[in-house]
């Protein structure tokens, strides 16, 4: 549990020190540099969603991507969907 949120925010700082070069990246191109951390620390099945910013959830949120106006949230146990 410990590695989740270590993770997490090593994720968070990520986006939030990338500053302005995050309002022009897609959600694509987030979900995978956050994807290549989280499978670097070796965890095999989860799952990384664009959500919109005022959706609730109960997922742990990773990041934020298309100018601050979707979360995305990661679940670790389901499989990765495929692209």
């Amino acid at each position: 549990m410990k590695s989740v949120f270590a993770l997490s925010a090593i994720a968070l700082f990520t986006v939030a020190a990338s500053g302005n070069a995050s309002a022009k990246t897609t959600c694509e191109d987030v979900i995978a540099k956050i994807e290549a951390k989280i499978q670097a620390k070796g965890v095999k099945s989860f799952t990384l969603t664009a959500i919109g910013k005022d959706e609730k959830t109960d997922l742990r949120v990773v990041g934020t991507c298309d100018g601050g106006a979707k979360k995305i949230v990661y679940e670790r146990g389901k499989a990765a969907a495929a692209k």
